[in-house]
This record gives C-alpha cells, sequence and structure tokens, in this order.
C-alpha cells in the first residue's frame, strides 16, 4: 500500500502535466505522510543530493552556453557548418545536424541547443521550401547529440552518483555522438533524395575557409574543455568555469556582439535553469532514498537476473526500461532514480560502469525525442507551429537511425571505452 501512494501520486502528477520536479517532491512528502514518517527527511535528502562538488560543472556551463549564444556563437557556427555540407542534397537538414553537433560540444544540452539551433534552423528551412514537419524532426532529432558529446549535463549527474570521472565520462560519449552525428546525417540525405529537398550552391573553398576564420573561437572553446580535463591542469569544475570566463572574453570583445548591458539578464536566465535542474535533483534524490529503503533496486536486480543472467539479455532488458522511462520521465530524474540500482545490475553480468553510464546516457537522451513527454519535439513543433503528431511521424527514420547506434553503443564496448583508455588510462 505504501508504494502504491508513492507511485500513484508520481504516475498522476505525470499524467495531468505537473512538472516532474514537483511531481517527485509531492510523491515523496505523499509516501511520508502517509508511513508517518517525520518530513525532516525532505531537506536533509534534498541538501544530500545537492552538495556535490561536482554538481558545480552544471551552473558553470549553462552560463557559458549562454553567454556564447548570445554573443554570436550561433550564427557563426551555422555559417560554418553550412559551408561545409550545405551544398549536399538536402543540405539544410545536414548543415542542421552538423550544427547541432558543434553548439552541442559548448552549451551541454539538448534543450538548449534544440531552442538555440531550431530558432534560426527551423524558419530557415521552411523558407528555402523544406516542409516544416521535416525541419522540426531534423532539428529535435540532431539536438539529442548534444549531451553526448562533451562538454555534457546529463554526464556530470552519472559521475555525481557514481564515483566515475567526469573527465572519462566526456571522452566516453565523443564517438558515439560522433557516430549518432553521422547517422542522422546519412539519413537525412536520404529522406532527402527521396523527397527531392532542395540543395544550395557550392560557395567554394573561400567561403569555407572564411566561415571557419568566423567560426574558430567558438569551436575553440570545445577543445579549451577538453584540454582542461585531458591535462589535468583543471577539474570539470574548474574547466566550466574558465569557458565562462572564455565564453564572456569571446562573446565581449571578439565577437563584439556581447553587450555588457545583457549580463544581468543572462546570469538571471543561467541562475534559473541551474536552479531548476539542482531543484529537481533534489527532489529526485528523496525519491531515490524512499525506493532504496523500500528495496526497490534490488527487487529489479534479483527479478531480472531470475529471469536471465545472460549479459547480452540483460543489456536488451536494461536498455528497453531506459527507453520506456525516457518515454515520461525527465532525463536527469530518471538518471537520480535508475542509475544505481541499474548499474548494480549490469555490473553483476560483467558490464563496464564507464561503458554502462554512456548507453544509459544515450538511451535516456533518445528519450527527448519520443512522445509522450519528448522536450525537444514541443520545443521544436512550437518553433514551427506544427501539432506534435505531423513531427512525430517525420523524425520516426532519426529515432530508428538512433536505436541502431545505441543498439552498436550498448554491445560494442570498445566504442566508448577506447578513448578514455587510450588518454587518460584505465
Amino acid at each position: 500500500m505504501d508504494l502504491l501512494v508513492l507511485f500513484g501520486l508520481f504516475i498522476g502528477g505525470l499524467l495531468i502535466g505537473v512538472p516532474v520536479a514537483v511531481t517527485l517532491g509531492l510523491a515523496s512528502v505523499g509516501y511520508l505522510l502517509f508511513t508517518d514518517q517525520p518530513l525532516v527527511v525532505v531537506p536533509q535528502k534534498m541538501y544530500a543530493g545537492m552538495d556535490v562538488f561536482v554538481l558545480l560543472c552544471i551552473p558553470g556551463f549553462i552560463l557559458a552556453g549562454n553567454l556564447m549564444n548570445r554573443g554570436g556563437i550561433t550564427e557563426r557556427i551555422i555559417r560554418f557548418a553550412s559551408a561545409l555540407v550545405g551544398w549536399a542534397r538536402g543540405g539544410l537538414g545536414l548543415t542542421n545536424v552538423v550544427g547541432s553537433m558543434l553548439f552541442g560540444g559548448i552549451s551541454g544540452t539538448a534543450v538548449a541547443d534544440a531552442a538555440s539551433i531550431g530558432g534560426m534552423m527551423i524558419p530557415g528551412m521552411k523558407k528555402a521550401g523544406y516542409p516544416a514537419d521535416f525541419s522540426a524532426a531534423i532539428t529535435a532529432a540532431s539536438s539529442t547529440v548534444g549531451p553526448i558529446i562533451p562538454p555534457s549535463v546529463p554526464m556530470i549527474i552519472v559521475g555525481a552518483l557514481s564515483g566515475i570521472s567526469v573527465g572519462k565520462m566526456f571522452l566516453a560519449g565523443a564517438v558515439p555522438g560522433v557516430l549518432m552525428g553521422l547517422a542522422m546525417m546519412v539519413t537525412a540525405y536520404l529522406v532527402a533524395r527521396r523527397r527531392d529537398f532542395p540543395r544550395q550552391p557550392w560557395r567554394g573553398v573561400g567561403e569555407l575557409v572564411r566561415a571557419f576564420g568566423s567560426a574558430f573561437w567558438a569551436i575553440a572553446m570545445t577543445a579549451l574543455i577538453i584540454g582542461g580535463l585531458l591535462s589535468g591542469l583543471a577539474t570539470p569544475t574548474e574547466t566550466a568555469v574558465i569557458a565562462s570566463l572564455y565564453a564572456f572574453v569571446v562573446g565581449a570583445f571578439v565577437y563584439r556582439e556581447l553587450p555588457l548591458k545583457a549580463l544581468p539578464r543572462i546570469l538571471v536566465d543561467s541562475a534559473v535553469s541551474s536552479s531548476a535542474i539542482l531543484v529537481l535533483v533534489g527532489f529526485a534524490n528523496v525519491f531515490a532514498w524512499i525506493l532504496v529503503s523500500e528495496r526497490i533496486p534490488q527487487a529489479i536486480a534479483e527479478g531480472v537476473l531470475s529471469i536471465t543472467d545472460n549479459r547480452y539479455v540483460v543489456i536488451f532488458l536494461i536498455n528497453v526500461l531506459l527507453l520506456f522511462v525516457g518515454m515520461f520521465m525527465e532525463t536527469i530524474a530518471a538518471l537520480i532514480i535508475l542509475f544505481v540500482p541499474l548499474l548494480t545490475l549490469a555490473e553483476s553480468v560483467g558490464v563496464e560502469p564507464l561503458h554502462f553510464a554512456t548507453f544509459a546516457v544515450l538511451n535516456l537522451m533518445i528519450g527527448l525525442t519520443t512522445p509522450p513527454v519528448g522536450v525537444c519535439l514541443f520545443i521544436c513543433a512550437n518553433i514551427a507551429r506544427l501539432p506534435l503528431s505531423p513531427v512525430v511521424r517525420a523524425i520516426t527514420p532519426f529515432l530508428l537511425t538512433n536505436l541502431l547506434v545505441l543498439l552498436l553503443v550498448a554491445y560494442v564496448p570498445a566504442i566508448t571505452t577506447w578513448l578514455p583508455e587510450t588518454l587518460m588510462g584505465s
């Protein structure tokens, strides 16, 4: 009966559209009241969940992304991506994917990518003759590459939960992120060929060189982040601070598109975004504590292992569960609630933690583009001024492509482990 109250309040809140953080908090408080436990548990567990040093990365990277976006980064990235691949059939679709891959290396969040790239690309693609549903679909699909290619807010959360090096997590996502981007480019090209989408004229090597020069300082930010981590000169938290300072200098004094009067609004927006994530982390930690006290993680592990202890079948079942959860729950909440018990299950059949963490994040990123709670889908459909259903139909080929990449990453560990082991050691 206790768990019925907990899950009933949680599922009921999601069904009526209550924000996930509020739903987690209400469900947890309802459970504590029903079981006559002291409500002081709520602030205690919230504080314990948020009092993790590595979580300081989150406001740093969010601020860096906002500074660079306001400072002209998006336009320059799109111009470079267009010069690079825009000449092919369906070139603006390919530009969309490349732009998201580059922008994702700065913002670290899919929602920021969808809003920033989508705000420019979707109207531009519609004006150039691309269907609105395809324009919204490819923007939503490509935005999920952002949190896979470093830096990545979900991977920071995973590092805080598991003790896995955030630097190794960032590197583990690089190859899967590139594979995901390339696979979506192939899919976009095939769709463009079949539907005879327009192509942009080739503007010559000179335009490519000029576009790269214009975007150089923006692209170099990713190198700064990775270089700081690999060299050992800076922790992930220090790297986030350096990235914010770098973003301010480039936006204000190199690109000269970041006016000082815009800083208060940028700081407020970054603080609001960061606080929303941390409140979610806090409430999710209370919910996770209740699940642990009720031995739900152990029950999940024992239930799966009672069916099979075959490594490949267990990986498949974990993927199915995470994909299902990702359809209904926000990424960070899902990670905090499910990551540790599923990691225990994965390790029991010989899956390496770094490998598991990477395909778990990839699973939940795909969930951002699946109904009914696909946040990126809603953002892009809103920008395109479309109902959700045509965007869902148009994104289906990209979802299938991403699922194939997910299976490849899940069953070939070297895709995730090779780069961090080569650059940072085992």
